[in-house]
């Protein structure tokens, strides 16, 4: 009796070690799927299409967008918000866009810093705007999360057509560039 119980359990543990080895594997071949790597070049491009993202519907400032990035080559890197906007001279942003890696947290409020007309990631009667907002220091290579708090991060799946304010400037993308010293 001992032996078929022994033999019971002895089973019920390597099922047990075997199920939680595959549920793990998928866990992380999923993860990696929603993980964002740098370039070659050493740019990471962070697009709101591919964020995992949160609205507040009460506060919509605390609207939130979370990217896994993989840095490969650690450094400074510089932080520019691209925006689309129909007009070039005010972006609209109600309230400031906060941007948080680690422990370092940027905040501004978005001015424009850069036009770029007829860029194809935009729509035809946009023109794209980016916006400096400072620069972070990574100072290993790693999976890291950043996150962007905004009124201007808006899911897919919400869609902006109550509010016809938010079509005048739309949040499209983070982008972090290495910075080169001089």
């Amino acid at each position: 009796m001992r032996r078929v119980v022994f033999t019971f359990f002895g089973g019920l543990v390597i099922l047990l070690v075997w199920s939680c080895g595959n549920q793990g594997s998928t866990k992380n071949s999923g993860e990696a799927e929603n993980r964002i790597l740098q370039g070659e070049d050493g740019t990471v491009s962070l697009k709101l299409d591919k964020a995992v993202c949160y609205n507040d519907a009460v506060n919509p400032t605390n609207n939130t967008a979370d990217w896994n990035v993989v840095i490969s080559k650690p450094g400074r890197f510089k932080v520019w918000l691209t925006s689309a906007t129909k007009d070039t001279a005010d972006l609209s942003y109600s309230s400031s866009v906060k941007v948080n890696i680690l422990d370092d947290h940027l905040e501004v409020t978005p001015g424009v810093d850069k036009i770029v007309q007829n860029s194809d990631d935009v729509p035809h009667s946009y023109f794209r705007a980016d916006s400096y907002v400072g620069s972070f220091y990574v100072s290993e290579p790693g999976e890291y999360n950043i996150q962007v708090i905004s009124d201007k991060v808006i899911a897919k799946s919400a869609g902006s057509k109550n509010n016809p304010q938010i079509d005048d400037t739309m949040l499209l993308s983070v982008m972090l560039t290495p910075a080169i010293r001089q």
